[in-house]
């Protein structure tokens, strides 16, 4: 009875190797809404996106010499700041993948702490799309956390988003 089922409810499937659809065109990548695929695009970069305070960055990576740069400068022109500088190479250090890959920044809007920090980030989320192995490392150093602190927007009535202006009782 098992034997019948089993014979009529499957044809035989073509040889192919185990593991691998017969056809190539049937496979499915999880695509979520507003991302893109874990591997590389067509040129060879992963791609991630970071966010800080107000600062957006795209960052591409590529296996090459290592060279950073952030909208088409180098990275020390555009950081000028010890701690800026740091941060941004500060999950490629962790990872020990410095020398082999080659950066590639588009940051914009915010200030130099805001970009710094979404620049990190998106490096961050690009090295998880380009190894998936790293990733350990990345959350042991708090680098996949997105801060998510914003500037308080200014209230009506007020000076500032918590200083009023002064009481007069008379």
């Amino acid at each position: 009875m098992t034997q019948e089922t089993n014979a009529t409810a499957t044809p035989a499937a073509p040889a192919s190797a185990p593991g691998t659809p017969s056809n190539p065109s049937l496979v499915k990548t999880k695509v979520v809404q507003g991302k893109k695929p874990a591997g590389p695009d067509k040129a060879g970069f992963y791609w991630g996106t970071g966010r800080r305070k107000t600062a957006v960055a795209r960052v591409r990576i590529k296996p090459g010499t290592g060279k950073i740069s952030i909208n088409k400068r180098e990275l020390t022109l555009h950081f000028t700041e010890m701690r800026d500088l740091a941060d941004v190479a500060a999950p490629l250090k962790a990872t020990k993948t410095e020398g082999a890959l080659d950066v590639h920044i588009t940051v914009n809007g915010g200030g130099f702490t805001g970009q710094a920090g979404a620049c990190k980030l998106g490096i961050a989320r690009a090295l998880l799309r380009y190894d998936v192995g790293l990733e350990p490392i990345l959350r042991e150093h708090d680098f996949l956390t997105r801060d998510a602190r914003k500037v308080e927007r200014k209230k009506y009535g007020q000076s500032g988003a918590r200083r009023r202006f002064q009481f007069s009782k008379r």
